[in-house]
């Protein structure tokens, strides 16, 4: 970008990235700790014979923060094209 944007669209990039990262970090936060603490009322729930809690807490939280990666990445370069901003 060699070009500065008007403080205006400045200002709305800013805030849909903004948003896009308080909904990153919800989600982080989520499946980080809010799931691990209710670990053992999860265990009472059982998926192809493991308890949910140990799925969870040993792949599951893991298998989300990789989706969410590339779903973050793909949000925000949509932000950036949006507003012209965009790498190629």
């Amino acid at each position: 970008m060699t070009e500065k944007l008007p403080p205006e669209v400045a200002e709305a990039h800013w805030a849909k990235t903004r948003n896009l990262m308080w909904v990153s970090l919800a989600i982080w936060a989520f499946f980080g700790f809010f799931v691990h603490f209710f670990v053992t009322s999860l265990n009472n729930v059982v998926i192809l014979g493991f308890p949910l809690g140990y799925y969870m807490a040993a792949q599951g939280s893991l298998i989300i923060f990789v989706i969410q990666i590339f779903w973050f990445a793909s949000r925000q370069n949509a932000i950036d094209e949006e507003f012209g901003v965009a790498e190629d």
